[in-house]
């Protein structure tokens, strides 16, 4: 709590009016503003991202509001982006935000850094209005560049985009436009909700872009976010993203079938909160990135993703409790080896949880590696069921601190333990 929070033995405010400048208090209104959006008999009549934005945006305008999305599919050619103190609000599996098929050119002529504009080879596919994802190889150290902007006017190939380059993109660097975006996005805002609504990536007609910047949900340097009752599926990369990301709550959502990374808390989030969600057949279920500190993940099914928890790169201070961890196709569990101990994620807890029949004949229900210190894992059921083969319950790397194995129930495994650990 900041200073400024701290009553200081001020007296208690017991009957909070609106006022100018005063967002520590508001009093407890019955009724906000809500514009819906639907493809009929709304007040907003609109079957596209357009016609939602005009609608968050109208919210916004006016200090905040909800924006009610009634059933039907609506067509996605770009993002839609969120706006703080705004909550979008669908209903239920029946509001659908559906990832149009990509496109994807070369271009063909140099922009600078400066520019505003690209030129593509084949404009097909493209349009005014789209969201674009630009790659590139950077001319002067070869590194990649990735950035996302939105077509806003257009003379032949000529596309003019919604803000500056501020990258060299040279036809020597193999610079490419694709119409990839994530469904909603979020960039420095707070105090935003959204609920009950169906977001599909569109898999199997999309290029590949991964969860630093997309997702059906992506969010960046953002705070104060939940996320509730969302169904999030079929993403050519990762279900629901956040990077940089502070009081994240992400509860009693369905997010399945995406390529990479069901529940993706990124860089440097400070306390999510995750917890009811069931997460099937991701590529991971739920990976914390790096440095993602004092967050709680509890209640999640998780099933069928290649791992079911992975957990990194200074990914200290994290509770992990009463999830249920099923049929991981490699690891149950992984604590990942990084660079060194100092790299390693330290006191973390890994508590109450069912872990079972992970991987193949070499599958290990929980995997710690590298320089994994001060880990608490505690009265889990870690159980095999299909035989033991050549399956571990814990494998403890040659190269890890402190482990504190407690109460657990392991079987089923042609070793229980694993300690590579030089005594």
């Amino acid at each position: 709590m900041s200073d400024f929070a701290r009553d200081h033995g001020r007296p208690p405010v017991t009957d909070p009016r609106a006022t100018s400048g005063d967002d520590r208090h508001e009093p407890d209104w019955e009724e906000g503003l809500t514009i819906t959006v639907g493809h009929q008999n709304a007040q907003i009549v609109g079957s596209d991202d357009r016609a939602i934005q005009a609608a968050v945006d109208y919210c916004k305008n006016v200090g905040g509001g909800t924006v009610r999305l009634l059933p039907g599919v609506y067509h996605m050619k770009n993002s839609v982006h969120l706006r703080t103190g705004t909550r979008i609000v669908g209903s239920g599996p029946d509001s659908v935000l559906m990832k149009g098929p990509s496109a994807k050119t070369s271009l063909s002529t140099d922009s600078d850094w400066y520019d505003q504009e690209i030129t593509l080879e084949d404009a097909g596919g493209f349009g005014v209005g789209d969201g674009v994802c630009l790659r590139t190889r950077n001319p002067h150290h070869g590194g990649v560049v990735v950035l996302n902007r939105t077509l806003v006017a257009r003379r032949g190939n000529r596309f003019k985009l919604d803000r500056p380059l501020r990258e060299d993109f040279w036809v020597k660097g193999e610079s490419i436009a694709e119409t990839l975006f994530p469904l909603i996005r979020g960039e420095g805002v707070t105090d935003v909700q959204i609920e009950d609504v169906a977001l599909d990536g569109n898999r199997e007609h999309n290029g590949w872009l991964d969860g630093n910047y997309s997702g059906c949900i992506w969010l960046q340097d953002c705070s104060r976010v939940r996320i509730s009752g969302v169904i999030a599926r079929n993403a050519n990369g990762d279900g629901i993203s956040w990077q940089i990301c502070h009081d994240v709550f992400v509860e009693h959502c369905h997010v399945h079938d995406n390529k990479d990374l069901g529940l993706h808390p990124g860089s440097g989030s400070q306390r999510p909160l995750i917890r009811n969600n069931l997460i099937e057949r991701n590529g991971i279920g739920l990976f914390f990135c790096w440095g993602v500190k004092y967050g709680l993940a509890e209640k999640n099914r998780i099933v069928g993703c290649r791992r079911g928890i992975s957990i990194g790169h200074r990914d200290n201070d994290n509770l992990i409790r009463d999830n249920d961890v099923l049929q991981s196709t490699h690891v149950g569990v992984l604590f990942r080896p990084e660079r060194g101990p100092e790299y390693a994620p330290h006191r973390n807890r890994l508590e109450g949880n069912r872990i079972l029949d992970t991987g193949g004949e070499d599958g290990i229900g929980v995997d710690l590696q590298g320089g994994v210190g001060q880990v608490v894992i505690a009265n889990n059921d870690i159980r095999e069921t299909r035989g033991p083969a050549g399956r571990i319950g814990v494998k403890i790397g040659e190269q890890t601190g402190e482990i504190h194995l407690q109460d657990n129930r392991i079987e089923g495994f042609a070793q229980p333990v694993l300690d590579l650990r030089k005594s």
